[in-house]
């Protein structure tokens, strides 16, 4: 079944929401500023045992943060945000349950599988999470690196997502043109990875309320897991709250 899974968002130091599609070396259009810290929330998932969120470092100035939350929930929670590696390990030591990788498994625009092995080797297939995010082509989805502003020739299909599933634990997928919108999730993304799902999945992007959740279970047949953030209501959203998720997970037996 489909659960609900958190995340800590960082930018420039702070726990927030942005625009996904608006981040760039300037800043980002910005939905919610926390007065919270990373600790704070990785602690409120701890109390309610809500395992596999993540914490994304999205660019500079967001380290000290990052590892605060990892060693306030260790084990619960996975990073991601410039992962590469030679520092892989020195998350999954301050308590990641798993890293998150993207943009190092580049090189020059290119799928890099000499980098994915040298990352296993560090981390473990176990241990390791494959960022999938992707904006919309005319041919379907492909992977945007780059904090979403480079789209690569890799898409997001039924060939690659069979691939490279045999070489991780799980996929997270951010649908970057509408991250942070929440206008509405990518319908035709969330049912074309259901029906390719062979590991565990994690979709985000324009989630905005408790309905969205139930449209994922029915696209997916219950394969792929939400991420909501700036319709929260801990991050000043207005479309769902925590306790709705919460009851959600419960309902399903998780």
């Amino acid at each position: 079944m489909t659960l609900f899974r958190p995340c800590i968002d960082l930018h420039q130091g702070k726990v927030k929401q942005i625009v996904g599609g608006s981040l760039n070396d300037q800043g980002a259009d910005t939905n919610f500023i926390s007065d919270h810290d990373a600790a704070y929330y990785a602690e409120l998932y701890r109390k309610h045992d809500l395992r596999g969120g993540h914490v994304i470092a999205l660019g500079p100035g967001n380290k000290e943060e990052a590892l605060k939350a990892l060693a306030a929930w260790p084990q619960g929670l996975q990073f991601g945000g410039g992962v590469n590696q030679g520092n892989a390990a020195e998350f999954l030591e301050a308590g990641a349950s798993h890293v998150i990788v993207t943009s190092y498994l580049f090189e020059d625009g290119q799928f890099s599988w000499e980098r994915l092995e040298q990352l296993k080797k560090e981390t473990g297939k176990d241990r390791l999470i494959l960022d999938l995010s992707c904006r919309r082509t005319n041919d379907g989805w492909n992977i945007a690196t780059d904090r979403w502003q480079t789209v690569t020739s890799t898409a997001v299909n039924a060939e690659n997502l069979r691939e490279l599933a045999s070489h991780c634990d799980e996929f997270l997928i951010h649908a970057a043109d509408v991250e942070g919108l929440q206008a509405g999730i990518d319908e035709q993304l969330v049912a074309m990875l259901g029906e390719h799902s062979t590991i565990p999945m994690t979709y985000a992007g324009g989630a905005r309320s408790l309905d969205d959740l139930k449209r994922v279970h029915e696209l997916s047949s219950g394969k792929v897991d939400l991420t909501i953030g700036s319709a929260l209501d801990i991050f000043g959203g207005k479309g769902v709250t925590l306790e709705e998720c919460l009851s959600w997970n419960q309902q399903s037996g998780a």
